[in-house]
């Protein structure tokens, strides 16, 4: 689980986004927090793995605050979630390493894909640092390929309830296995529930990115196998 510190000085905000992050599986809430003050004490006291700031804090802004994090030596990772929308503030985030900015009011959705594709990064430099060999080109592109934000799935022909980042990461599993996988073995090498996995296999062998083939065993039952049937494409619908 990725654990979450929701900072807003709005009591009814933070909740509001703290159930959002509730609704992302993956992603639980660990602490919120309503100023500058009590965030850096719960970095201080708590394991935290994203803050969702907000800009405008009593005691300070969320970029001094995010300042102060690194010189403390907290290297937390950090999603804006603000009104602040000038360009002065949006530059600032991005150089003091925000890893998306999010300009209030957002949907749910909106800031789903921002957690999603969050998710995607780390288990894209987990599965690139698992391997004890200095990263290549390819993977250093894979690593920062999987922050981007394609936005809305609905603009990546995708249903709702689905997102580019997990369909990309499906798509990485089966464009790298010769051979065809179950939902089962697809779950087991995403860190996805069996259940998602069937669901995002459906639609993209619906959409005709996959082929579906079935495996017979002693029990009668076929088992469904997939494999990646469109070359070069990124799986999300983009045209990318």
């Amino acid at each position: 689980m990725i654990d979450v510190l929701v900072v807003d000085d709005d009591f009814r905000v933070a909740e509001i986004n703290a159930a959002y992050v509730g609704k992302v599986p993956g992603f639980r809430v660990a602490a919120r927090a309503h100023s500058a003050g009590q965030a850096m004490a719960t970095l201080e006291r708590e394991h935290i793995d994203l803050v969702l700031l907000d800009h405008y804090l009593p005691d300070e802004t969320g970029l001094s605050l995010v300042r102060r994090m690194r010189q403390q030596g907290h290297h937390t990772d950090v999603i804006m979630v603000t009104a602040a929308s000038d360009v002065t503030t949006v530059q600032a985030a991005m150089r003091h390493g925000a890893l998306h900015y999010l300009v209030k009011p957002f949907t749910f959705a909106g800031l789903r894909s921002r957690l999603d594709s969050y998710a995607a990064l780390r288990r894209t430099v987990d599965r690139v640092g698992c391997s004890g060999e200095a990263a290549g080109q390819e993977q250093v592109d894979r690593i920062f390929s999987a922050l981007r934000t394609a936005g809305p799935a609905a603009s990546a022909g995708l249903p709702a309830g689905h997102s580019v980042p997990t369909s990309e990461l499906i798509r990485e599993v089966l464009t790298g296995t010769p051979q065809p996988l179950s939902a089962h073995e697809v779950a087991a090498r995403t860190g996805l529930s069996r259940s998602t996995a069937q669901r995002y296999l459906r639609q993209l062998e619906q959409t005709g990115r996959l082929r579906l083939s079935l495996k017979y065993g002693d029990t009668g039952r076929p088992e469904h196998r997939y494999v990646w049937a469109v070359p070069g494409s990124d799986g999300a619908g983009t045209g990318q």
